[in-house]
């Protein structure tokens, strides 16, 4: 099925409306909504388009497949759907969540995260758990549901945005006046104590370019989506709560291009920084660390006999 989402997506980009795209190349309203609805037009009217964006068809226009039922993806999303307990799906949500909150800080133990799933309860507590961290527990739980859900698609603002709303709704974080859930920073920040990232006049920009610049990749690999986490954390788009959405984006790709995902455990956290610390001068560290991470979730496919 053929698909104009990366038009629209361009469109975004450049801040470009329906109706001056309309009144610009002078297509009718009609044309337009077939464009809206993944309907094929005219190859007139395609040709005017890349002129307009000067871009090739590519750019533009991508032909969606099904998913393919063999596909993790599938898979997983079969699992979601029918609630099915102790399989792949639960598994990763716990693992995922856990691992990825613990890298930040959170006191939860991996049991906790696995009670508050399995039973909306925390378990045995020592009382030294914080609020916050059982609220982004569920919140990473809801965020891994979304990224199911648009997999397929293309990685958008939007959807970096919206993966960030859902992770810090109704945290403290939320309710400071100057921390911005769901959209980019308004204050500078750092990764740890050494590694500066965008300013937050700058970063609207270079996510667009980020983005526009992974979008055009015709072949995205394993080493694309690990280059592109890197690039995503080095920008910092957010006040807090970057790895985590990082995290998710990869997990995400990998599925989408049917590539093995992984899960950055926490006893593997400072190879992991380590990594993002050194990639501009050794790329290596921060790909084989992921692909160290990768060859434990293949285990668990195994196990569920998805490969």
């Amino acid at each position: 099925m053929f698909s104009y989402k990366k038009l629209f997506l361009l469109m975004e980009e450049r801040e470009i409306s329906k109706e001056k795209l309309k009144n610009d190349i002078g297509i009718s309203s009609a044309t337009m909504a077939k464009l809206a609805k993944n309907e094929e037009v005219a190859l007139s009217t395609i040709q005017s388009l890349c002129k307009y964006f000067d871009c090739q068809p590519g750019a533009i226009l991508s032909y969606e497949k099904e998913i393919d039922e063999n596909s993790i993806l599938f898979r997983l999303r079969e699992e979601q759907d029918i609630k099915l307990k102790g399989g792949l799906y639960h598994q990763t949500q716990v693992r995922l969540a856990y691992n990825s909150n613990h890298m930040e800080g959170s006191r939860l133990t991996e049991d906790q995260t696995r009670s508050i799933y399995e039973t909306q309860t925390i378990g045995v507590t020592e009382g030294t758990e914080k609020i916050d961290d059982i609220i982004e527990t569920v919140n990473h739980f809801r965020c891994f549901d979304y990224i199911l859900t648009v997999a397929d698609k293309e990685l958008s603002e939007d959807i970096v945005k919206h993966i960030h709303l859902l992770l810090k709704s109704g945290t403290t974080d939320s309710q400071k006046e100057w921390f911005a859930v769901g959209d980019y920073k308004k204050r500078p920040n750092m990764i740890g104590n050494m590694m500066e990232t965008t300013h937050p006049s700058k970063v609207a920009s270079e996510i667009k370019q980020l983005l526009k610049s992974y979008r055009e990749n015709s072949n995205v690999t394993f080493e694309d989506i690990v280059d592109f986490h890197y690039r995503f954390e080095k920008i910092h788009p957010f006040q807090d709560g970057n790895g985590r959405v990082g995290r998710l984006i990869m997990f995400k790709e990998c599925l989408k291009y049917n590539i093995p995902p992984f899960i950055i455990e926490d006893v593997s956290k400072e190879y992991y920084r380590r990594g993002l610390q050194e990639y501009t001068t050794e790329k290596g560290f921060l790909i084989e660390t992921c692909r160290a991470a990768q060859d434990v979730y293949k285990k668990l496919l195994e196990y569920f006999e998805y490969i």
